[in-house]
């Protein structure tokens, strides 16, 4: 069933298993920590945690099997950025897909876009706000156009697709995150610091997607 506009938002939180090249994704530390803190601001606040494989097929059949299952209201999508030293709020996803960089379960794909003569889809004017609660939290951060050619673009666009269906997420947001330090004297972000920025930006989607229902009540009232 859909979720009732005016009752609490229900946030599907996500994030990426290990896959070639980063034996380690803090997005999956970080998905379960979102999901489990206990804050008065969470309290009526459903938010449901889920770990991707990093392979295509696995993007395809679970997206959609989570929606249909919990209805969530917004997605909130976190990867992995391995070269990035700080976080990315990305704006768009690009109609692109990386033809030479198989997948955790080494599949390549044939050809170079998702959609073929699409042009990149926009995530929405919501990521302006996503970039300033999350700038707010003293973190590095910085507004992205370009989510890459790998599976975070990938499922940014398939995101992007679901909240133009009728009876889908409202709103959808994709972050990259940066690999953290492992000791005291790394410069890299802290699991900490990259926990709090996490948790100002997850409030913030909480906040728009509250209004966002709330606005859709008010016109299937006129």
């Amino acid at each position: 069933m859909l979720n009732h506009p005016g009752t609490s938002p229900r946030i599907l939180i996500t994030g990426f298993g290990p896959f070639p090249g980063a034996p380690v994704n803090p997005t999956q530390a970080l998905v379960r920590k979102l999901a489990t803190l206990r804050r008065p601001a969470f309290a009526d606040t459903p938010r449901i945690p889920h770990i991707f494989d990093v392979t295509y097929a696995t993007v395809d059949r679970e997206l959609p099997e989570l929606i249909a299952r919990h209805h969530p209201d917004a997605l909130l999508m976190f990867g992995l950025a391995a070269r990035t030293p700080y976080i990315r709020v990305e704006t768009r996803a690009r109609n692109a897909v990386s033809m030479l960089w198989p997948d955790a379960g080494h599949t390549t794909v044939r050809r170079a876009s998702i959609v073929p003569g699409a042009d990149a889809q926009m995530f929405g004017p919501h990521t302006a706000r996503l970039f300033r609660a999350a700038l707010a939290s003293g973190a590095d951060v910085r507004s992205s156009r370009d989510a890459g050619r790998y599976l975070c673009n990938y499922l940014s666009w398939r995101s992007i697709e679901a909240t133009r269906v009728h009876g889908g997420p409202r709103l959808a947001a994709f972050v990259h995150v940066p690999l953290l330090a492992q000791d005291t004297a790394s410069r890299r972000m802290t699991s900490d610091e990259l926990t709090d920025t996490g948790e100002a930006i997850l409030l913030e989607m909480i906040r728009m997607t509250r209004v966002t229902l709330r606005d859709a009540a008010r016109s299937s009232r006129v």
